[in-house]
C-alpha cells in the first residue's frame, strides 16, 4: 500500500498539472471503487468544477473543487493515478481537465473515490502529520499507550500516513525493538524514534518513495527509495550495520523486520 511518501510524491507530480484546472468530464467504469456513489451523479457534479488544490492527509489524496466540494482518493494497494497515461485493463475513472486526462487504475480494486461535501469524518478524525507534529506532542502519545511500538506506529489514530515499510525503517534508525512498549520509552529513546521517524520519511519523499511492486507517481515513474531499506522485506540478509541476519516476525498482523542484535526492547 502505499505510503506517506509514495502519495506526496504523488501528489507533488500531479499539482502542477491539476491545481487551478477546470475539470471538462468525469467518467466511472467501476462502481466498487466508488464506495456507494452513483457514477452518473458524481461525474455530472464534478463536471465544470475547478479545482482549487491537491492536498494529502495521510495516505488520502483532497482534490479541494470549487464549491466546496472534496473529491478524496484513497489508492488502497494498487492504486495509481496517472495523468496522461493510455486507458487500459484497469482503468476505473477517467478525469478530463484543461491540461489532459488523469486516469484512476486499480488492479485489485482495493482502493475508492469519494464525492463529498467536506471532509469526510474518518479522514478529519486521523491522527497528526508525522512530519508536522511538534516533539512533546508526540512523546505525550507515547506516554499514554501500552501497547507495541510498532502497531502504535501504525495506528493511523496516532500518526497519519505512517505505514509497514516506514515504521520498520524508523525503528531501525533508533536502534529500538518492534515489541518495545510504547509507554516504557524513556525520554531519550522517544526522542530518537521521533528524530528517526522525521528522517526515514524526508529521505524517502526526496527519493520518490518505493516502488516495491508496482507503485508510480502522477507521470508513470518509479521511486527508487526500495534501494535504500535497511530492514524492511531483507529478511536473512546482514545487517547493514552489525551483520547479524535480519529477522522478519507478524505485529498486529502486518510483516515486521528488525536486527535482533542492533535493536532492544
Amino acid at each position: 500500500m502505499p505510503e506517506l511518501p509514495e502519495v506526496e510524491t504523488i501528489r507533488r507530480s500531479l499539482e502542477p498539472h491539476v491545481a487551478g484546472r477546470r475539470i471538462l468530464a468525469a467518467e466511472f467504469l467501476c462502481l466498487r471503487v466508488l464506495r456507494g456513489g452513483d457514477p452518473d451523479e458524481m461525474a455530472a457534479r464534478l463536471a465544470g468544477r475547478r479545482v482549487i488544490a491537491l492536498r494529502r492527509r495521510g495516505k488520502f489524496l483532497l482534490f479541494e473543487l470549487e464549491g466546496g466540494l472534496i473529491l478524496l482518493v484513497h489508492l488502497g494497494m494498487t492504486g495509481k493515478l496517472l495523468m496522461g497515461a493510455e486507458p487500459g485493463p484497469h482503468t476505473h475513472a477517467i478525469i478530463t481537465l484543461e491540461s489532459g486526462a488523469l486516469l484512476y487504475d486499480d488492479s485489485r480494486q482495493f482502493g475508492c473515490l469519494e464525492l463529498h461535501d467536506s471532509v469526510p469524518a474518518r479522514v478529519a478524525r486521523l491522527g497528526p502529520e508525522p512530519l508536522e507534529v511538534g516533539f512533546e506532542e508526540f512523546a505525550r502519545g507515547l506516554r499514554k499507550r501500552r501497547t507495541r511500538l510498532k502497531a502504535l506506529l501504525l495506528d493511523q489514530r496516532f500518526l497519519r500516513g505512517l505505514g509497514n515499510i516506514y515504521a520498520d525503517e524508523a525503528l531501525f534508525r533508533a536502534r529500538i525493538h518492534p515489541f518495545a512498549v510504547a509507554a516504557r520509552l524513556g525520554p531519550e529513546r522517544a526522542r530518537r524514534l521521533y528524530d528517526a521517524i522525521v528522517e526515514v520519511l524526508g529521505e524517502a519523499i526526496a527519493a520518490g518513495g518505493s516502488s516495491i511492486s508496482d507503485y508510480v507517481d502522477g507521470n508513470g515513474r518509479r521511486g527508487f527509495f526500495q534501494t535504500r531499506h535497511r530492514v524492511y522485506q531483507r529478511t536473512g540478509e546482514p545487517c547493514v550495520v552489525c551483520g547479524t541476519p535480519i529477522r522478519r516476525t507478524l505485529v498486529a498482523q502486518r510483516g515486521t523486520h528488525y536486527c535482533p542484535r542492533c535493536q532492544r526492547r
